[in-house]
């Protein structure tokens, strides 16, 4: 990773305001000081999510996602911190210098590079045997398959000659090494074997980025052979969590959504069909990773998994990643036939696009699914039925989302409107219209309800004084940055307090970048956005600033008062130097005049 000079972070950082770019992903209204929109890093309804220009930060008061400009687009576009720094370089043209970058760094760039040469060159070796006598058994593979050639182009089909050691002979006359051979995730280096391919005699199918990069392959076996398909490990250039196949040309589709396959072959029917907004992930799992990533292109997804028992599983598993993320998920019912590609080659584009047209509400695929597990015949059953489906209605916080869908499972499940709605309504009484909050899957937790409060009087008495800056001068004989005890807060503290001994303009957005970790970035806005309902009053405020400051300043005493030693005296006699300055701030009186 390229080392960038903290002159260097702040200049990027100041000439891209955090407004401009944030507008670019999220719908803004500005109330007051600050501008408002809905999360996109949580589902919600209404707009909990803050960009403050004064501080150059954003902060969502719901999921308690915050940072600065870098830290957005770390998280939305799922960017590291070198490709966010790249990124608003370019925006505000500024040419980032090409030396800062240590020697590890540099090797470690130029690996990834070689890694993806060496993709690349294995996707054309691939290409070219795959119409060469060597690879008649795939081409007819995917003949049978009714592929046409066009396609075979578009996604760079290929076949891996049947002679295990094949690729690893046509990558070294090439001049790449073992050890960076081994790392590519295509040649395997025992003692036992050898150097031997990762793929052979399998019809290849090249995976790639977003940005059409071939990170990856997938081979399907020619004949008999376990497994029958089988991919690329992670390496550094390839995550399986972050990676979608057909990506690259689906981002490019003016469809309105993305239909979510499970398979290479089932995207490359769809696109050969007119379908160009589908894309698979990779046979494994649904991820948040997954999910992120098809936020960043579009906010609506149709499932097409298979329609068999591990089909319906896998999308019941992803139907709360995807609405955690804010996407909106439909289900497209394909029976009798198994996938896509069945469904396609059986009854036509026609038939498939009225299934798109037709596709299952995801809530009520959910529930069509759970009335399996019960008995309707049986009075006991059917009433548990309809208490699982009530605490699934609790889950949405829109009250007026709540009626819909209890007047759609009233339509379908023989229950009247009002007996569903009074269900729902006993069983939100008891939990307080909110059922439990499992974590989300993304990493950005809920706040708790019951903090801390001593966490709470150190993050509010620092955002007091960004908001308040004239409140340093009136507090600063009396507090300083080894106060504040929690966690981060000391070294947020001392940066804070050096900008105001320094006489600079107050910037808490270049405190933010202070952290490479997204979660310290995270914890960073929290504290900077931190509020106290039910201060109206300037001497309610002043009052509730004295307060705060003398809280934090006797757990300070109390924290180095444990930690001493009896034979330090002068640690003893800072303890009684405290004291008298506690007496002194219980007469301050704090005006904001």
């Amino acid at each position: 990773m390229p080392y960038y000079s903290d002159d260097v972070i702040e200049e990027v950082r100041s000439r891209n305001d955090i407004v401009d770019v944030i507008s670019q992903y999220v719908h803004l209204q500005k109330k007051g000081s600050s501008y408002f929109g809905l999360c996109p890093f949580h589902n919600e309804k209404t707009g909990s999510f803050s960009v403050t220009p004064g501080k150059q930060m954003y902060y969502c008061f719901g999921c308690g996602a915050g940072g600065n400009v870098f830290t957005f687009l770390m998280e939305y576009e799922n960017f590291t911190f070198s490709e966010a720094m790249e990124a608003l370089a370019d925006r505000a043209g500024i040419e980032l210098p090409k030396q800062e970058m240590s020697g590890q760094a540099r090797a470690e760039a130029d690996k990834r590079n070689q890694l993806f040469e060496i993709n690349r060159e294995a996707a054309k070796y691939f290409y070219s045997l795959l119409r060469s006598e060597k690879g008649k058994h795939a081409m007819d593979y995917f003949t049978k398959r009714e592929l046409s050639k066009e396609t075979m182009q578009k996604f760079g089909l290929g076949y891996s000659d049947k002679y295990s050691d094949d690729l690893y002979k046509y990558l070294r006359s090439k001049g790449y090494t073992d050890e960076v051979l081994k790392d590519s995730g295509l040649i395997s280096i025992d003692e036992r074997r050898g150097a031997h391919d990762k793929f052979w005699n399998r019809a290849m199918f090249p995976i790639m980025d977003a940005n059409n990069k071939v990170v990856a392959f997938g081979g399907r076996v020619m004949g008999e052979g376990e497994p029958k398909y089988l991919n690329s490990p992670e390496t550094m250039i390839f995550n399986k969590s972050r990676t979608l196949y057909g990506l690259f040309l689906a981002r490019r589709t003016k469809k309105d959504q993305f239909i979510l396959c499970e398979g290479y072959m089932d995207v490359i029917a769809l696109h050969q069909a007119g379908f160009d907004n589908a894309i698979a992930s990779l046979g494994t799992a649904l991820t948040s990773g997954h999910a992120n990533m098809i936020k960043r292109y579009g906010k609506d997804v149709y499932l097409s998994y298979d329609s068999d028992g591990a089909g319906t599983k896998a999308a019941l598993r992803a139907i709360p990643i995807l609405k955690e993320a804010g996407i909106t998920c439909k289900v497209i019912n394909m029976k009798p036939y198994k996938d896509p590609d069945e469904f396609i080659k059986a009854l036509g584009r026609e038939a498939y696009q009225e299934r798109i047209d037709n596709a299952e509400n995801s809530f009520m695929f959910t529930i069509r699914i759970l009335q399996q597990d019960y008995d309707m015949k049986d009075p006991e059953s059917k009433t548990k039925f309809y208490q699982e489906v009530a605490s699934r209605i609790l889950e949405f916080q829109d009250e007026l989302e709540r009626n819909n869908y209890i007047e759609a499972v009233a339509d379908k499940y023989q229950i009247s409107f009002e007996q569903m709605r009074q269900m729902v309504n006993r069983l939100g009484t008891k939990v307080g219209l909110t059922s439990e909050k499992k974590p989300l899957k993304s990493g950005v937790q809920k706040k708790k309800t019951r903090e801390d409060g001593m966490m709470q009087s150190q993050r509010i008495l620092l955002t007091w004084l960004v908001e308040h800056p004239g409140l340093y001068q009136k507090l600063k004989a009396y507090i300083e940055p080894s106060d504040f005890t929690e966690g981060i807060y000391q070294q947020v503290a001392e940066e804070l307090f050096g900008q105001f001994a320094a006489g600079q303009e107050l910037n808490p957005a270049k405190i933010v970048s202070m952290f490479s970790d997204e979660e310290q970035q995270r914890q960073v806005a929290e504290i900077f956005n931190t509020s106290v309902e039910g201060i109206e009053k300037q001497a309610d405020f002043e009052k509730a600033i004295k307060e705060t400051l003398i809280r934090i300043k006797q757990n300070s005493m109390e924290q180095r008062r444990k930690a001493l030693d009896a034979s330090d005296m002068a640690g003893w006699n800072q303890i009684i130097e405290d004291k008298r300055r506690l007496q002194e701030m219980e007469k301050l009186h704090i005006s904001l005049n």
